[in-house]
């Protein structure tokens, strides 16, 4: 069609004023004006000048004729669309594409045939839209002058948008045929069949349908034209979203019921994908947030939650190490809530489940029959046989799996939330609440963990490179991380590191302080002040003992003879000695007292009066069940009767005993009774290390009669003169030493210790608190007491009242008779 517009925007000049509009007749010049838009329309002006329509539609505005020429205009635009133009689109529809907006299922057989019709409609429906935008395009050149003065004037749209006005009216919003549907009804349900079939896979025509929708989105509901009342905004996009809606929902129920979680978040991926894409290609962007909101409702947020507990679902992929497929659920679920609720509930479940199962088999071991007991064996390792040394119980071999267990459960879940979740926080939280859960719903959590560290600095260091050390370092700060009770754990470390460093068991004593500081760094100073301490009187110690050496030569000169003291000097609130009584035995210091002989009996003496010089008015307290001596052992017929001197190490009880056969002639033997009297070794330590002399096959340095394993009254001891061993230095293991879970009599006493520490911590933490605040109500107080305590343990609520109760009783609070709500106020 040739365009009057195409001939390029020559400067248009106002008639002379000279020129008399006077002669001008409305009609026959509307008849020309008519003629020539005819001519445009048929694509037949290529004859017209323009200049000369201007002039004509020029003078009948000028002449004060501006609103009929507008009318005639309108109603030229309005037959011409209703009567030809209409007439070729409706021409284009058939039976197949009336009954689609019947809402009845199109049969497959009938798809191509809708898909070529369809096509037609659309085509010729877009071939009309583009006609008449390029007609009026060229009508508005003509009537320029008209829009300026006129429509300005009078308040009318412009000829062009009263022109779209009509095409709205007089194409999409008239019915088909008799009875039929408006057009725009089959428009919409043409382009949703169109997009079915591209759901479904088939190739359709995305530009003719865009065509389609640019002239749904260049027509207004009215002909205010708001940005609102858009025909595709209005009419189309709320009927294609909710038969997507539709689609998408019988889509997710086909997914759940025909395939695994894994292709279903594929597929739901998918379908978002391409949606986004039709939206782009096909449809209007402004659709894309709407649609992808629908697809997520539908295939998302209301099916999650089935998804996830389906046998294919989360369980499944974690068990199967599915780290795409869980990264889908992941990806999706965030699409449609930043929090991720049913993902990190269904995360949170399985941590717990097989948390749960780890502590189940600690306890099924923990509550099986112990093993017979081990005596005690010859310490010198037989290299053919690696279980030559003490074995440990079952119990403590339960303890380090079940850590190493918990850590294994933590690196796993570690490497989900990494690789499929992207490292999200809000499942970090959720996974790390969990784990918390798993482990302080262990009651033995605080003392296996304490066994787990433990175990490492005795040998689990040993030959590591310190890239490797430090990686075992973090390990057990991670599991103490999620401890609640962490004064307990400082309890049982206590109990571990006192025997680590008085039997001299750790590897290193540069990692024990490494740890250390890693604690401090966790757990804050006051978790470690007593621990440092410790380490503090080691190197006294060492000091303490370097000087009494030297002051026992220049008191009584170098005596190659006089026994070697190495003393530990330990402060009694900082060790716990406890640690080394076995199981039920009674706390004795200073009830009994050792009869040591006369030369260990000197040195002893003489430590005390070299100690009481360098610090006055303190108190020793000799604790001989803790030490340990160096003796040499002769055995007359040891090799085919010749006699053998072996280097022997065993505990100070033990050399008390060796020592009283000394003077005892070789066929004269002791009683228990006699060695008990003699030495005045406690019953139960006495009896430990008598097993160990004698009973052990390896360190039977006494003959026992009768011979049995148990140690009972009446039971006879002589020096064992043949006995043989093929190695020099001997090690004698006492029967039940060592680190070990402890029984059920042992963890009520520390309970009970602990819980009144705890009392103390609690009433402090109270009195802190309101000699700061003064007054203070009681639910306040409560609140202020768990939020100072939490770091140390998880206070109980219960023992938090008492303690209040027990400070009123003493005078430290007193109660507020006059206040709305129970307060407190801190008496000074």
């Amino acid at each position: 069609m040739a365009s009057l517009a195409g001939r390029g925007r020559a400067k248009i000049r106002a008639p002379r004023r000279g020129l008399n509009g006077a002669d001008v007749d409305f009609e026959t010049t509307w008849a020309v004006l008519e003629q020539a838009f005819n001519e445009i329309h048929t694509k037949n002006a290529s004859a017209l000048s323009f200049e000369a329509l201007y002039r004509n539609a020029y003078k009948i505005v000028l002449k004060k004729k501006g609103e009929e020429l507008y009318n005639k205009v309108a109603n030229f635009e309005a037959n011409w669309l209703g009567n030809e133009v209409r007439t070729r689109i409706v021409r284009q529809l058939t039976h197949s594409l009336l009954t689609l907006t019947e809402g009845s299922s199109p049969s497959l057989a009938g798809s191509v045939e809708r898909k070529v019709a369809g096509e037609s409609f659309l085509r010729t429906l877009k071939q009309a839209w583009e006609d008449h935008q390029i007609c009026m395009g060229m009508l508005t050149d003509v009537l320029m002058y008209m829009d300026r003065v006129y429509c300005t004037d009078h308040r009318q749209p412009s000829i062009y948008a009263k022109a779209m006005g009509l095409f709205r009216d007089q194409i999409l919003r008239s019915p088909a045929r008799q009875g039929s549907p408006d057009l725009i009804n089959i428009l919409t349900s043409v382009i949703l069949d169109q997009i079915q079939m591209g759901r479904d896979g088939e190739d359709i025509d995305q530009y003719l349908i865009k065509s389609n929708v640019f002239m749904l989105e260049g027509l207004y509901e009215s002909d205010q034209e708001a940005e609102d009342e858009k025909l595709y905004l209005q009419l189309f996009e709320p009927v294609f979203l909710a038969a997507s809606a539709v689609f998408y929902r019988q889509e997710g129920e086909r997914l759940l019921k025909e395939s695994d979680a894994g292709t279903y978040c594929k597929e739901a991926k998918r379908r978002i994908v391409e949606e986004t894409d039709r939206c782009r290609s096909t449809l209007s962007e402004s659709t894309t947030p709407k649609i992808q909101a629908v697809v997520e409702d539908e295939l998302i947020r209301n099916k999650m939650k089935g998804l996830i507990e389906t046998e294919s679902g989360v369980k499944y992929m974690v068990d199967n190490d599915k780290f795409y497929e869980l990264g889908l659920v992941f990806e999706l679920e965030a699409r449609v809530d930043a929090r991720k609720p049913e993902l990190t509930k269904a995360m949170q479940q399985i941590i717990v489940d097989m948390g749960t199962q780890i502590n189940d088999a600690a306890v099924a071991v923990s509550q099986a029959p112990p093993p017979a007991p081990l005596a005690a064996e010859d310490g010198e390792q037989d290299k053919s046989r690696p279980n030559a040394t003490k074995q440990i119980n079952q119990q403590t071999v339960a303890a380090l799996k079940w850590v190493e267990d918990i850590l294994a459960l933590k690196a796993r879940f570690d490497n989900i939330w990494k690789t499929a979740f992207a490292s999200d926080q809000t499942v970090s939280t959720a996974l790390t609440r969990s784990m918390s859960d798993v482990i302080n719903t262990f009651s033995r959590g605080s003392e296996y963990i304490s066994l787990f560290i433990d175990e490492n600095m005795k040998k689990g260091i040993k030959d590591k490179t310190e890239a490797e050390i430090d990686d075992t370092l973090e390990q057990a700060i991670i599991t103490l991380r999620y401890l609640q009770d962490k004064d307990i754990f400082e309890t049982y470390y206590k109990k571990h590191l006192c025997k680590r460093l008085l039997l001299k068991k750790s590897v290193s004593i540069e990692v024990e302080k490494q740890m250390i500081s890693r604690m401090k760094i966790e757990l804050g100073n006051s978790f470690t002040l007593k621990l440092e301490a410790m380490f503090k009187d080691m190197t006294l110690s060492e000091e303490l003992t370097a000087g009494y050496r030297d002051y026992a030569v220049k008191t009584s000169g170098a005596d190659p003879k006089r026994v070697d003291l190495t003393i530990n000097v330990l402060t009694a609130m900082t060790w716990p000695l406890e640690a080394f009584r076995s199981g039920g035995e009674e706390e004795r210091e200073g009830r009994t007292q050792i009869n040591f002989p006369g030369s260990i009996e000197r040195i002893k003496t003489g430590f005390e009066k070299f100690y009481s010089e360098k610090h006055n008015g303190r108190k020793l307290t000799w604790q001989t069940n803790m030490g340990d001596a160096d003796i040499k052992a002769t055995f007359p017929r040891s090799r085919n009767g010749r006699p053998m001197t072996h280097d022997i190490n065993c505990s100070t009880y033990a050399m008390l005993i060796l020592l009283l056969f000394n003077d005892l002639p070789a066929d004269k033997s002791l009683t228990v009774e006699e060695i008990q009297a003699m030495t005045n070794i406690p019953d139960n330590d006495l009896k430990r290390n008598l097993q160990s002399l004698a009973v052990a096959p390896k360190t039977r340095f006494l003959v026992k009669e009768p011979m049995s394993r148990e140690i009972k009254p009446g039971d006879k001891f002589r020096y064992n003169e043949d006995f043989s061993s093929k190695v020099i230095k001997i090690k004698v293991n006492v029967v039940s030493a060592g680190n070990r879970v402890e029984g059920d009599r042992e963890r009520k006493e520390t309970e009970k210790k602990n819980n009144d520490s705890r009392s103390f911590a609690i009433e402090a933490a109270v009195v802190r608190i309101m000699k700061q605040r003064k007054q203070l109500s009681h639910s306040q107080l409560l609140t202020e007491t768990i939020d100072q305590l939490k770091a140390q343990f998880k206070p109980d609520v219960g023992m938090i009242k008492k303690r209040i109760e027990s400070l009123i009783e003493r005078e430290y609070l007193e109660r507020m008779d006059d206040a709305p709500v129970p307060s407190y106020r801190y008496l000074a």
